[in-house]
């Protein structure tokens, strides 16, 4: 009769594959079955490899959650900063016009309300960036959640997951962007005052200036990473902003540099791809209008901003929102990934992640039964 057929087909398949003819290893060794994989990632270490190929597998599975959610935030967030311009613009449309005139000189009267006006919309603008980034964070975590388990992710689901969590990101981001600052700040602060320094004619140690780079770049990447994981804990683990960061330390210590490079080569491949889309663009731009030496400045300015609109400026635009898109996604998917593969090490999260899989499919095949009866009912 021959050696067993195994279960995958061939003469040596073994239950795994590849065993020596007769059936068995030598020494009766018998190789361990690989790790489940109901969703995105086996429940298993990552390699870098998987790593990635988990964040990308989910991008595309999940392509119209993700970027559906992204794309609507990022809608939101322009026809809220749209429409703070327009009742900025109207408010002060007298002192605007003033100051636009041809023969108009400035003066404070007119220059003050339109400075605090269109100043209230920059800093509404940047209160809203943060809000909606640390949003699409929380919805990369949330989808995430759904798809290391191989669950379906409705987008409504997702949306109300992200938003409740969304407080609790923005907390961290600020307070990480805080931490983060404290040694750059401190670092511009001494650049200030050799700056001074060197007017008033004292002796500038420039060699001073480089090696406190060396030290405020590497302090700053270091605080960085020890909190990367801060966003993921705060959806994932429903952590206060305090406790998410604390969270953070106590999962990259003993994996800071794989954290750094992993996180290093994701930034380098949105930058590559972000590269080779605007690259052709560059090189298509049309060419500058040429120069009237009598012509005014506006109206050489004006001639230059003209070249620049049609139909290049919308493939600029479109493409500009593409590898936004894509990047706001990826990079907060890589670190999300980061973080359960540090749980898995560490917590042994791989356990009771098959487990909620295993439940997962009995409920299925329990609806499943229910719906064949049912159906053959009379």
């Amino acid at each position: 009769m021959g050696p067993p057929q195994g279960p995958y087909g061939g003469q040596y398949g073994g239950q795994y594959g590849g065993s020596w003819p007769g059936g068995g290893w030598p020494g009766g060794w018998t190789p361990p079955p690989p790790p489940p994989k109901p969703g995105v990632i086996p429940l298993a270490p990552l390699s870098v490899d998987r790593v990635l190929a988990g964040a990308f597998t989910t991008m595309r599975r999940y392509a119209k959650t993700l970027f559906g959610t992204a794309l609507a935030a990022y809608g939101l967030l322009l026809a809220v900063v749209a429409a703070a311009a327009v009742i900025a613009y109207v408010t002060v449309r007298e002192h605007w016009h003033a100051l636009s005139e041809p023969d108009g000189t400035f003066s404070w009267d007119d220059g003050r309300p339109v400075l605090i006006a269109f100043g209230a919309v920059w800093l509404l603008a940047m209160v809203c960036t943060l809000v909606v980034n640390s949003f699409i964070q929380a919805s990369c975590a949330a989808t995430l959640h759904e798809a290391v388990l191989g669950r379906p992710a409705a987008f409504a689901a997702v949306w109300r997951r992200a938003w409740a969590r969304t407080p609790a990101v923005t907390l961290v981001t600020l307070l990480l962007a805080f931490v983060v600052m404290l040694p750059v700040g401190a670092c511009v602060l001494l650049f200030a005052g050799l700056f001074v320094m060197l007017l008033s004619g004292w002796a500038v140690p420039f060699g001073a200036l480089f090696l406190l780079l060396l030290v405020v770049t590497p302090l700053a990447a270091w605080l960085y990473v020890i909190f990367a994981f801060a966003p993921a804990a705060a959806v994932l683990e429903t952590a206060g902003p305090l406790q998410a960061l604390r969270r953070s330390v106590r999962l990259v210590r003993g994996a800071w540099w794989r954290t750094f490079g992993i996180s290093l080569l994701a930034g380098f491949i949105v930058g590559a791809v972000s590269l080779a889309v605007r690259l052709p663009l560059q090189f298509a731009a049309p060419a500058p209008p040429s120069v009237d030496p009598d012509s005014s400045a506006s109206a050489v300015l004006l001639d230059q901003l003209r070249s620049q609109f049609g139909l290049y400026a919308v493939f600029t635009l479109a493409a500009t929102l593409v590898t936004q898109l894509a990047a706001s996604v990826f990079l907060p998917l890589v670190t999300a990934v980061l973080y359960i593969d540090q749980r898995i090490r560490k917590e042994g999260l791989a356990h009771t992640l098959a487990q909620a899989a295993a439940e997962d499919a009995e409920d299925a095949e329990d609806q499943a039964e229910r719906g064949g009866a049912l159906s053959s009912a009379p």
